[in-house]
């Protein structure tokens, strides 16, 4: 008797298709997850079957190669599950978007489905030796860290004592890339929200790291429209999505057979039942299509050979806005959903309370502050942002 070999979906209609057949499980899984503060490896390994985790890789080494939509498709999906597991898959895909050269990539990652963790703007310092870096720090938020393959850690550079300088007088920082048992995790993850994307702290003490396992977001390893700096963030959007989605599909089965016990009166014939779903159809269609609406032109735009600095103003501040938009209207839906269903919402087995509480802890998240407001703002009149990262703006 010979067992049958698995193998891992790697086209997008594979990858979406898998992301979609597999919601209904991690649904299943939803309290577990969120009592264990991080993913359970059953989880893991079924967000891994459906190919998530190498969405970013490119053809050329093996990978799908998705597009930035097909991406927020598939989180989209997984989200629709559980917000979770779509948020650590959405975190989880990064490896495949890092800007380490091809041999690093095959040396590093013998398989593409890895997962990668950490925190990528500059916290830790690393000191130049040679062959490469010397590393310490702490670092906050690592989503999925408990599960990841490698852990990324962003840390301004030093060599000799001094602070690195880019051409333009800011400080130099690049990614370090290392493996989980070089780093001590601190259990700080107590939120009231998205407790199973487990994002703890974690620290790095001397750690030494190669320069080949290391990079920087300026300096792309390859072309194309996945090699700009704000390929990282154009997916996140979709975990939002795909929680308004669930919430709302939700609430209309209720409200499909509900009686109003003092009335009599169906839910499916009250105004205001009516009216809120509705309401929050509307805005979900706004932001949904806004989202895929703006990565399909920036695409477009980076495919046809434009670069993301020659790309106008309003352009630049498109998907940031969007972004923004669609996790705090996803959370506005989420919210008048409750309201509308009032005490049935609190009470287990109605996901209700959980998606609310998880999409207000998602919109504590930096991409969904007002600094990316301003700093959109500020970009478009040519001052100064307070966030330049959401812009893809590294130096």
């Amino acid at each position: 008797m010979t067992g049958s070999v698995t193998v891992t979906p790697n086209t997008a209609e594979e990858i979406l298709a898998a992301a979609r057949a597999v919601a209904p499980q991690l649904r299943g899984h939803a309290e577990e997850t969120e009592r264990n503060r991080a993913l359970p490896s059953r989880v893991v390994e079924l967000l891994r079957g459906t190919g998530v985790f190498r969405m970013g890789f490119p053809k050329e080494l093996g990978g799908p190669g998705l597009t930035s939509t097909e991406q927020v498709e598939v989180v989209e999906a997984l989200s629709y599950g559980d917000t979770s597991a779509g948020w650590c898959g959405m975190i989880g895909m990064d490896a495949g978007l890092y800007a380490l050269s091809d041999t690093a990539v095959r040396e590093m990652f013998p398989s593409l489905d890895v997962i990668a963790a950490g925190m990528l703007p500059p916290v830790g310092r690393a000191d130049r030796v040679p062959g490469g870096y010397r590393v310490t720090g702490r670092w906050g938020f690592a989503s999925g860290i408990a599960h990841a393959d490698w852990v990324s850690a962003g840390a301004f550079v030093f060599a000799d004592d001094e602070q690195e300088r880019t051409p333009t007088g800011k400080p130099y920082w690049r990614i370090m890339m290392v493996r989980p048992e070089q780093v001590e995790l601190i259990d700080t993850w107590h939120a009231t929200g998205l407790a199973g994307s487990g994002s703890v702290d974690f620290s790095i003490d001397d750690v030494f790291v190669p320069e080949e396992h290391t990079f920087s977001l300026g300096e792309p390893s390859r072309s194309g429209p996945l090699a700009a700096p704000d390929a990282l963030m154009r997916k996140m959007p979709a975990v939002g999505l795909g929680v308004a989605r669930a919430a709302l599909d939700h609430v209309r089965e209720v409200a499909r057979t509900k009686v109003n016990r003092m009335t009599g009166e169906r839910w499916a014939d009250d105004y205001r039942v009516q009216f809120t779903l509705a309401r929050c159809e509307a805005r979900l269609l706004s932001v949904r299509h806004a989202v895929y609406g703006s990565l399909e032109h920036r695409w477009e735009r980076l495919a046809s050979g434009v670069t993301l600095s020659e790309l106008t103003p309003d352009e630049r501040i498109a998907t940031m806005l969007t972004r923004l938009a669609a996790m705090r209207g996803a959370r506005d839906i989420v919210r008048r959903l409750y309201d509308l269903l009032a005490t049935a919402a609190i009470y287990k087995p109605s996901p209700m309370d959980r998606w609310l509480r998880d999409m207000e802890t998602m919109c504590q998240h930096v991409m969904a502050q007002d600094q990316i407001i301003q700093s959109a703002g500020a970009f478009v009149l040519g001052g100064r942002p307070r966030f330049p990262l959401a812009l893809g703006i590294v130096d």
